[in-house]
């Protein structure tokens, strides 16, 4: 993709002192270089949120105490933002997206867009009746080899989909890390700001997303046992779903937070009837591929035989590595062409595989509630 002639102007709602997501968003906007970030409410303390100001370098007067004020005040301005990201705890996406989408602010959003379904659906409808973009980031689509393997998928190189497993497993969680105060675990676990799911609407929800993306199959139902380990937590800390698909194929899901040993194991593996696909994220410049008649090769990035689909979203070359925060930058990238056209009534919004996530995850909660039944996704 071609740079854009003028950078977007940008705002950010959260991600201010001590926040992790935040920063990272702020570092794939730069690398991009298609954005401005002009203005924020950093923190709902007035003076955090200056003092993130200021370190940042959005001027004070561009500094808003609240969401609503800045959503109010950018939309009136000439020179005001034409999109808006949110990097909150989950519990304030809904409200902080409809109050900017309403005053006609296009809204870029961490997942997930809202705790339920329902919600999604309403800032879905609603995006689309005000011709304006609700961007979710699901950061681990970006991957170039992540676009290959979609790509091989579509081609028919694997045949008919039988089998799609995919795990993200971590160990941060492994003891009571909120009990210390550590402000990343401790709004995680709590279900007034993380909502009903902990483990899996955290982490396990990436996974699901990325199996969608790559295969392009939703499951028609699903059978999940929802587990928290650690003492005290009310959410769950790991997770196991089993998936059947339409065509008959059959899937698997491992989530955990207290997988000791895994620092941030994302794994995606796809079984089919002519071929194969396994991609690690711990590996992410490489994909394996392999044959029925028994060739396996290790597909290398920004290297023939790569797709142009893959090649377009290589951001730099060959042999370097390749990461998380390129990933991102991917997005953000895509983000800013989609920003700089017009909005059609048929666009395709990011948020609709936002709700099929935000449905899986209602429907293993309640299959989990129900020990483990087989249930639809609705």
């Amino acid at each position: 993709m071609d740079k854009l002639q003028q950078k977007i102007r940008i705002g950010m709602v959260g991600g201010g002192q001590g926040a992790f997501i935040g920063n990272v968003h702020r570092i794939a906007m730069r690398i991009s270089d298609q954005f401005s970030l002009e203005a924020a409410c950093f923190s709902a303390d007035p003076q955090r949120a200056l003092a993130s100001a200021a370190e940042i370098g959005i001027s004070p007067a561009r500094s808003y105490p609240n969401y609503q004020a800045m959503a109010q005040a950018e939309a009136a301005r000439q020179d005001g933002i034409t999109a808006v990201v949110i990097v909150t705890p989950n519990h304030l996406h809904f409200p902080i997206a409809k109050c900017f989408l309403e005053q006609g602010i296009h809204v870029i959003c961490d997942k997930p867009l809202t705790l339920g379904s329902a919600e999604t659906r309403e800032l879905i409808t609603l995006s689309q009746s005000l011709d304006k973009h609700l961007f979710v980031t699901y950061n681990y689509t970006g991957y170039p080899m992540i676009r290959e393997a979609r790509e091989r998928v579509r081609c028919g190189d694997l045949g008919e989909i039988r089998i799609i497993q995919v795990e993200y497993s971590q160990d941060w969680l492994a003891t009571a890390l909120e009990q210390s105060g550590q402000k990343q675990a401790s709004w995680r676990t709590d279900p007034k700001q993380a909502g009903a799911a902990g483990c899996l609407g955290d982490i396990g929800v990436h996974a699901f997303n990325l199996a969608h993306f790559v295969s392009g199959m939703t499951p028609i139902k699903i059978a999940a046992d929802l587990h928290s380990f650690v003492q005290g937590r009310v959410l769950d800390d790991h997770a196991h779903v089993f998936m059947r698909y339409a065509n008959g194929a059959r899937g698997s899901l491992l989530s955990s937070q207290v997988a000791v040993g895994k620092e941030n194991h994302l794994r995606l593996q796809i079984f089919g009837d002519k071929g194969a696909l396994d991609w690690c994220q711990e590996h992410p410049n490489q994909l394996h591929f392999a044959t029925l008649e028994g060739a396996t090769q290790v597909l290398s990035r920004a290297r023939h035989p790569i797709s142009q689909a893959s090649r377009d979203v290589s951001l730099i070359p060959a042999g370097h590595p390749e990461g998380y925060l390129e990933a991102f930058a991917v997005l953000y990238r895509e983000f800013a062409h989609a920003l700089a056209a017009p909005v059609a009534s048929h666009a395709v919004h990011s948020a609709l595989p936002a709700y099929v996530d935000l449905c899986f995850i209602e429907a293993c909660i309640r299959s989990s509630a129900q020990d483990s039944a087989w249930t639809a996704l609705t």
